[in-house]
């Protein structure tokens, strides 16, 4: 047995280049049973099924090309990692005796962490998103490098996976290849007894290029990547393969469309017996994997982590625009006209969003910059996936859509993200009751708390338009996942005593930190958006009455103990407000920070305590307790 050559895509393969897949494959399953057996957990029924397809593909082209895989069916994951150390990329022993354990980088789920994976994944339906993010990128760089995704059939059930489709055909992402691993089989059962779906059908009304091919047979998977490159359309390559392909006894189940080796690793007694026996490599085969190492070219740089927080060097926020005392604005606008600067400074800042241009003002930028400015139709699931894949290729995605919508739909999307440590700005409009007549359903009450036990998101509020201008900015040029709420309604701008704006051009925004806006020494008053503006309005109104302590708290996850204690401790009094429920948001986060400190303080929460119906942002906020009228009562029955 000898190897000789790497095959150019577009050529039949020859007997060599077949001779040697066998023996990579074998090689493959060997690992994938020697660590699923290890770790006695794992999947190692469609590892086998899809091993053949990732041993072709990676040994003929990503080895040369360093091209992205996205495997979205995570589980898959002792197929990755076997794959990888053939290349060389990572130590096989390593990762058979540390897959699954504690301390290990090899996770059960394929995980950024490992050198060659691009995206961890683990909630089915966000690979293949992150795929087409990817390919999108390639695009918009003007390169001519392909982007392969892998997905189940079984995980075809996800919604995520439809967006996705669409927005590959809308997009003509025809450097984007997505493997379906058709083995007919899912968790539980049969596709035929859980989820019939005709995949072919589904992708052809979506307009992609489908080839169906034997997903074992090396010549007609090596042709199916040879007429994805040539193809005008997105492809789709469904493979019909066997879980638990290549091992004696796990195949006849996989046959038979049993879910038997879904999650269910090998006894100790069966993976000995297959390793030393029809596992096993020859010398001469051991010899042919060292011989095609040798004509590896790329190999994955070691994994690298941006500190969330930090500063992006190279990222212009430009100057802040700052309205003038006496005006009304929304913020939505000063996030749509900030976002606008941003795209004329940097041109990795990007737009996307879910059908709603005109409503979260990313309108502004895409009047300059069409090109920059990304609609996925009304998928939020996937636009947050999207982004996620599109900040990894060095792009500054702010996404956007109404807060009832980006907290709810795509929550596990931006956790897989979080998890990721992207870097995604996401911007929503409409929240509180400031969305006035839509009513309780898209009135987002209780969207902060989708965030706020993620650890690398950062959960912002700003206080009017010219606090939202130095925010946007700020989330720019600083690394992470941001979730930055604004309602709908214009109202004015905050003053300081000396009636000039609060937030002007001098204000510098730093993240963690409140703003004292007033002084006082009988009660301290905490708000948050547009509750500031009442908050600021009713202290002046009672300055001859009540000596209010007022500050500003925009940064929801990092309460500001060296400003908040001292006063609270001084007055021994607080009030909070905010359009927001009081259990997961500012309230919340305030009780929680006087709970640790351990202060004896009276407490009032000013917060939305009940769904509310339509009507004007004034008149909800007066129905829900948290008007002027409510935080003056409030503020004299305590001094």
């Amino acid at each position: 047995m000898s190897f000789t050559s790497i095959p150019t895509i577009g050529q039949s393969l020859t007997q060599e280049h077949l001779d040697f897949l066998a023996v990579l494959s074998k090689r493959c399953r060997n690992s994938i049973v020697a660590m699923t057996a290890n770790a006695q957990s794992g999947h190692p029924g469609g590892s086998c099924s899809v091993i053949d397809y990732l041993s072709l593909l990676y040994a003929f082209i990503v080895s040369q090309t360093g091209e992205d895989v996205v495997v979205s069916n995570g589980h898959v994951s002792p197929a990755v990692y076997s794959v990888l150390a053939e290349m060389g990329y990572i130590p096989r022993d390593e990762v058979i005796q540390g897959f699954r354990k504690m301390g290990s980088i090899y996770e059960g789920h394929i995980t950024r962490h490992v050198p060659g994976i691009t995206y961890g994944t683990g909630p089915l339906g966000v690979g293949v998103s992150v795929s087409s993010a990817f390919a999108m990128a390639e695009k918009m760089q003007k390169t001519d490098r392909h982007v392969f995704g892998l997905v189940g059939d079984g995980e075809c059930d996800e919604g995520q996976v439809y967006e996705m489709m669409h927005f590959a055909n809308k997009y003509k992402l025809n450097n984007h290849t997505l493997f379906v691993d058709y083995n007919a089989v899912q968790l539980t059962a049969s596709l035929k007894e859980v989820m019939p779906i005709d995949l072919p059908k589904v992708f052809e009304s979506a307009h992609w290029n489908i080839i169906e091919c034997d997903g074992h047979n090396y010549q007609t998977l090596w042709e199916a990547l040879g007429k994805s490159h040539t193809s005008d359309r997105p492809t789709v390559i469904i493979a019909h393969t066997i879980m638990g392909k290549g091992v004696s006894f796990m195949e006849p189940d996989g046959e038979a469309h049993k879910s038997t080796w879904h999650g269910i690793p090998p006894k100790p007694e069966q993976a000995t017996a297959v390793l030393a026996g029809e596992l096993k490599l020859s010398d001469d085969e051991e010899s042919l994997l060292t011989a095609f190492r040798t004509q590896v070219k790329w190999h994955p740089q070691k994994p690298v982590f941006t500190e969330p927080l930090s500063l992006m060097k190279d990222i212009k926020a430009g100057t802040p625009r700052i309205l003038e005392a006496g005006t009304k604005a929304d913020c939505r606008s000063a996030y749509g006209n900030a976002l606008r600067d941003l795209a004329e400074l940097n041109p990795n800042v990007i737009a996307l969003t879910a059908d709603l241009a005109g409503s979260v003002k990313t309108d502004i930028l895409k009047k300059e910059f069409p090109e920059r400015h990304i609609d996925v139709g009304i998928a939020e699931q996937h636009m947050v996936s999207c982004s996620g894949g599109l900040s990894l290729k060095g792009f500054i995605p702010f996404c956007s859509t109404f807060g009832a919508f980006l907290t709810s739909r795509p929550k596990d999307q931006a956790r897989v993200n979080d998890i990721n440590q992207t870097n995604v700005k996401m911007v929503a409009t409409h929240c509180g009751l400031s969305v006035g007549q839509d009513g309780p359903t898209h009135q987002a009450i209780d969207d902060m708390g989708s965030f706020l036990g993620f650890f690398n998101t950062f959960v912002l509020e700003p206080a009017d338009a010219n606090h939202t201008d130095h925010i946007i900015r700020y989330i720019a040029s600083h690394y992470g996942n941001f979730y930055v709420r604004m309602g709908r309604h214009k109202f004015p701008v905050i003053l300081k005593e000396d009636g000039t704006p609060f937030y002007d051009a001098s204000y510098q925004f730093e993240y963690g930190v409140a703003d004292h806006l007033r002084s006082g020494e009988q009660v301290t008053v905490v708000a948050s958006g547009s509750m500031v503006t009442i908050a600021t309005e009713v202290v002046e109104q009672l300055k001859n009455k009540a000596s209010v302590d007022l500050f500003v708290v925009s940064s929801l996850k990092q309460i500001d103990t060296d400003s908040l204690l001292p006063s609270l401790q001084k007055t021994g009094k607080l009030i909070t407000i905010e359009d927001h429920n009081p259990y997961s948001g500012l309230a919340s986060q305030i009780n929680s920070m006087i709970a640790q400190e351990g202060l004896s303080l009276v407490i009032n929460n000013l917060a939305v305590r009940e769904y509310q119906l339509s009507g004007e942002s004034d008149e909800l906020y007066n129905a829900a307790g948290i008007g002027d009228e409510d935080l003056k009562k409030a503020i004299l029955s305590v001094i």
